[in-house]
């Protein structure tokens, strides 16, 4: 029987039941035509819902809840590591697709709150983090008409240009840039150094390596103390599966994590639990996020075909991305996994407490004090056999010998003779990285 009583927890008292039957009316839902409580938004309880997440009919939400949901994800992120701060200058690596376009409104968002709340505030005590952009032109790998680039970066300008103040600087910088200012010869000399390695893998991978260079780069030169990049869980688990076939096990803890501090600049994955299925749909609902047409090419080798082996285990399970990130997420970061500790007193203390909460500690990470100077991915010496550190040639034996696996036979060439043109054809920062060992690994962690 039912009761009256609010407080009646009796296992016989069938009062819950009777109004999970019963539910509230919604008035909208009745001009409808009487649509349940069911045919609403997951959170609000109000709205029709216009989309699902990865959990199907299960997190169907309105248009505002579902972007509240991402914005919530991204936010938790960015406190709970210490991601951005208010003495900080963000780089916000911007490629026009889905993810970076999200990470950008994102950061935008915070910044332009922060800025209310700094007008608001009498004593201009916290001062607001500045935000700029980076977009990496990388026409010159890639057979573009001259009017599709110019329109693809206008349109980048655009969207930069249209967001709110604060205002945002945005740097469009050519990939051959990171060799020389001079165009002309950063072309040819990439062009050389591309056409040195043979394999196809090999070279998205050596270009993914060179872009991180340059954005380490334009950061360094305009006093930017954090670099945003857009990848999304969906980015994550392709690079999880690619990285273990690659042999790359022992780094795969090290690319995965929020924050990573073995570069000058550290870089700082916001969109970590953000898979790409939602982040698409945001773009498609929210008519103010423009998306830019990529101008990078589709994967191939590798790479490409573990893109396409996740999409298939996507479509066979939507929380597949995720559980392989939730997977890899277990192995144990490294050392640099985190921001470097905090001592402005500028910081609000509730940040600071935040960061030391969060922060990982010594007996919980791994240490490495080598690093490969091609790819940057940290080092166990003792995995390599003295017959691989002896393939270098006598003028650069250390090249191949400090060189983690995976660069040593996708990137390397497999000719000794060819080291000493292939070190040549490489930009100063990894020459010097070579040439200098550990020591410049350790210059870095400084």
């Amino acid at each position: 029987m039912a009761c009256n009583s609010s407080t009646c927890n009796s296992s016989g008292c069938y009062k819950g039941y009777e109004e999970e039957e019963q539910p509230k009316p919604n008035t909208k839902a009745a001009v409808n035509g009487g649509n349940s409580c069911q045919n609403l938004c997951v959170k609000c309880k109000v709205n029709e819902p216009v989309c699902c997440g990865i959990g199907g009919e299960n997190s169907r939400f309105c248009k505002d809840c579902f972007k509240n949901n991402l914005y919530g994800k991204f936010k938790q992120a960015v406190t709970y590591n210490a991601m951005i701060t208010p003495p900080d200058k963000v780089l916000v690596a911007f490629s026009g697709g889905p993810s970076s376009r999200v990470v950008l409104q994102f950061v935008h968002e915070m910044q332009y709150k922060a800025q209310k709340n700094y007008d608001a505030n009498k004593d201009k005590s916290l001062p607001v983090f500045g935000v700029g952009v980076a977009f990496i032109d990388e026409s010159s790998t890639h057979s573009f008409t001259s009017q599709h680039i110019e329109k693809a970066i206008e349109d980048i300008r655009l969207i930069v240009s249209n967001l709110a103040p604060p205002s945002k600087e945005l740097f469009v910088v050519p990939i051959e840039s990171i060799f020389s200012s001079d165009g002309i010869d950063g072309k040819e000399r990439l062009k050389e150094l591309l056409d040195a390695v043979s394999d196809v893998t090999g070279k998205e991978d050596l270009l993914i390596h060179l872009r991180i260079l340059l954005l380490q780069k334009i950061a360094s030169e305009n006093g930017y103390t954090r670099i945003v990049l857009g990848s999304c869980t969906s980015r994550i688990a392709c690079h999880v599966i690619s990285a273990t076939v690659k042999g790359q096990g022992y780094s795969l803890s090290a690319d995965i994590q929020y924050v990573d501090s073995r570069w000058e600049i550290p870089v700082v994955l916001p969109l970590r639990d953000c898979p790409a299925q939602e982040l698409n749909t945001l773009c498609s609902l929210d008519g103010s996020l423009k998306v830019v047409e990529l101008l990078n090419g589709p994967c191939s080798g590798i790479n490409g075909l573990v893109s396409s082996f996740v999409k298939v285990l996507q479509e066979d399970n939507p929380s597949r991305e995720c559980t392989i990130v939730r997977t890899a997420g277990k192995l144990t970061p490294f050392h640099f996994n985190r921001v470097p500790e905090i001592h402005d007193s500028n910081v609000p203390s509730a940040t600071r407490r935040n960061q030391k909460r969060y922060t990982l500690k010594p007996n919980g990470s791994l240490s490495s004090d080598s690093f490969c100077p091609i790819c940057n991915s940290p080092l166990k010496k003792s995995n390599f056999p003295s017959s691989l550190r002896s393939h270098g040639s006598q003028q650069n034996p250390d090249l191949f010998a400090s060189a983690c696996s995976s660069c040593q036979f996708q990137i390397l060439p497999k000719d000794p003779s060819l080291m000493e043109e292939f070190l040549s054809l490489l930009p100063q920062q990894m020459i010097t990285k070579a040439k200098h060992g550990d020591q410049g690994n350790f210059s870095l962690l400084r």
